[in-house]
This record gives structure tokens, C-alpha cells and sequence, in this order.
């Protein structure tokens, strides 16, 4: 009662108010673990950070000893990325620069003609950015369909062997991509599936399926069979019971898939760089293979870094919520 009293009936318990009742090597304890978290994140954040100011640097600033903490951000590394650009001759750097004066050049060309260069077209780098988008979006909602079907099954039927075929299913996931990578080359090249979208979906489909798969049982195994056989007695069918009753208090669990899902494959990169070449490449291979006049250009490489970190961030940062109650799904048992 003592403890009701203290924070006042009729109130929430808030967290200030339980801070406040906790004794001070509790606040000490409590401090501590607060500054361990903060640390860890600042670590965890400084490859990020580099990778920011990388990719606002011109390339004689990214590489001067010692590094430069204190400069003057430009787009450089961006023109860079997504532009195709050649040396401009005499005559033509005179015009662009008539133009320029008139306002006439947009921001990239102006950028490219302080180094001298003309734009003559745009890089491969959107083009793989978009089969990356296309390719783990399609695979990601083929693997989160089958997954809700599969493990729906598994939770609520008596399948014959049904350990064993989870088992089957995770064992899938035992060895490293890399190891099965020259099969797959070799039957990819035989079914002529080699360089192409509907190899690249089908197969990351199939990898994300033995975690999607028991990540939705367990899901689904936290959900009381009470809801389906009320639905039941109400006249719903099966599978009315299903998409009206169990899908809907499930749906945390499927916006927690789909994210690992998506960040699989959105950031794979052995079997796209030895299942592509040019039609179905992806954005990770492509990435570190950016080379410039002499040397690689490393503001080019943070830029489509950041470019290619920047969706999944804000996917993962619509489904956050989602996420944290997927990921906490059933941890407290009443």
C-alpha cells in the first residue's frame, strides 16, 4: 500500500515515478547500464558517421593525412555516382562555362565542370539501385506470403513428421551462401536463369523462406486457438477465420518478417555478384567496384553507400513499431 500511496491512487505508474522509488545504488545501477547503451551506440554509429562525411568530401580531402574534420560539403561524390562524365575539350569547356555564367547549367554539370569534365550521361548506379528495389521487394513479399501460409500450417495441423520438416527447413540456412554459390552458377547457367530478375527473386525467396517459416509459427503459435473455433461456431469458414481472426493479431509478426526479410535480401551480396553481370545486377556489388581517373574514388563509393542505406532505414523506420512488437512477440507469458 505504502507503494500505491506514493505515487497516488487513481495515477499512472509512469517511468519518473519509478525512478524515483528506486534506491540509489538502483539509480547507480541504472545510470551505469544507461551509459554502457550510449556507448555502445556511439561505436556502433561512427562507421556510419565516416561514411556521412565521406560522402560530402571532395577526394582530396577524404584522403589527406591527417583527416580533415572541419570542410566545406559538396555533391561531388554524388556527380560522381550517378553520372557518366568524359575530359571536355578546349572549346567545349569554354561553352560550358558561358553557359554557366547564364545560369544555364544545372547543379551536377556545374559541379563536374569545376574539375574540368562534362556530363555525358546518367551511371549504371540507378539502374541497380532499381533491381535492387525490385528484387528484394518481389522476394521478400513472395517469402512473407508462403511463410504465413507454411507456418499457419504448421502451427495449427498435425503434419506427418512435422519436426522434421522444420528441421529440413532450417537446416537450409546451415551453410554460407558462398559455399553453394558454384552449384547455383552452374544450374542458373544450365535453366538460363543467369543475369536475370525472376532467378534472383526465386532464390532469395527461397533463402529468406527457412527463416520466414519459423519465425511465422512461432508467431502464430502465441495466438489462442479460442479466436478460431469462436469464429468457427459464429459460421465463419477456415479461411475466413483465418484472414478476418488470425491474420489481423498476427500482423506485428508479419511487418517483423518482412523487415528481416527485406534487409536479407536488400544487403546480399556473394550470389549477386555470381549471379549477375549487367541486366539483374544489384546495387552491393556494384558498389565497391566504382573507379575513377587513377585510383577509387571513395566519395563515390560513401555516396551510393548512403543511397543505398537510406530506403531500408525508412522502411525500417515506418515498421518500427511493428518491429519491436514482432520481435517481443509471446516474451511475456501471463
Amino acid at each position: 500500500m505504502a507503494t500505491f500511496n506514493e505515487v497516488g491512487p487513481g495515477k499512472p505508474v509512469t517511468e519518473s515515478s519509478r525512478v524515483d522509488k528506486l534506491t540509489p545504488r538502483s539509480r547507480f545501477s541504472h545510470g551505469m547500464r544507461a551509459i554502457i547503451v550510449i556507448v555502445i551506440a556511439i561505436v556502433i554509429l561512427i562507421p556510419i558517421f565516416v561514411m556521412v562525411n565521406t560522402a560530402f568530401k571532395t577526394r582530396p580531402e577524404v584522403v589527406s593525412v591527417p583527416p580533415k574534420v572541419i570542410y566545406t560539403p559538396t555533391l561531388e561524390g554524388f556527380v560522381l555516382l550517378l553520372t557518366e562524365r568524359a575530359i571536355a575539350s578546349p572549346a567545349t569547356l569554354e561553352q560550358l562555362k558561358a553557359a554557366a555564367a547564364e545560369g544555364e547549367l544545372g547543379l551536377f554539370d556545374r559541379i563536374a565542370l569545376e574539375s574540368g569534365q562534362e556530363i555525358t550521361g546518367p551511371s549504371q548506379y540507378v539502374t541497380r539501385l532499381r533491381n535492387s528495389v525490385i528484387i528484394a521487394g518481389l522476394s521478400t513479399i513472395a517469402s512473407v506470403v508462403l511463410a504465413v501460409f507454411a507456418g499457419y500450417a504448421f502451427s495449427r495441423y498435425q503434419v506427418k513428421g512435422k519436426n522434421d520438416l522444420l528441421f529440413f527447413i532450417l537446416s537450409t540456412r546451415f551453410l554460407p551462401a558462398v559455399v553453394v554459390t558454384v552449384p547455383l552458377f552452374l544450374m542458373y547457367t544450365q535453366l538460363e536463369l543467369h543475369d536475370t530478375h525472376i532467378g534472383m527473386i526465386l532464390l532469395y525467396t527461397v533463402f529468406n523462406l527457412s527463416l520466414a517459416v519459423w519465425l511465422m509459427k512461432g508467431f502464430f503459435d502465441e495466438i489462442p486457438t479460442e479466436y478460431e473455433e469462436a469464429a468457427l461456431v459464429d459460421g465463419y469458414s477456415r479461411l475466413q477465420a483465418f484472414f478476418r481472426i488470425v491474420l489481423p493479431q498476427a500482423a506485428t509478426g508479419v511487418a517483423a518478417t518482412a523487415v528481416f526479410c527485406l534487409i536479407f535480401a536488400w544487403n546480399e551480396y556473394a550470389f549477386a555478384l555470381m549471379l549477375t553481370s549487367e541486366v539483374a545486377r544489384t546495387a552491393p556489388p556494384s558498389i565497391p567496384t566504382m573507379l575513377g581517373r587513377g585510383g577509387i574514388e571513395w566519395t563515390a563509393i560513401a555516396a551510393g553507400s548512403l543511397g543505398f542505406l537510406i530506403p531500408v532505414v525508412i522502411v525500417v523506420f515506418l515498421l518500427r513499431n511493428y518491429l519491436l512488437r514482432g520481435v517481443t512477440f509471446g516474451a511475456v507469458r501471463k
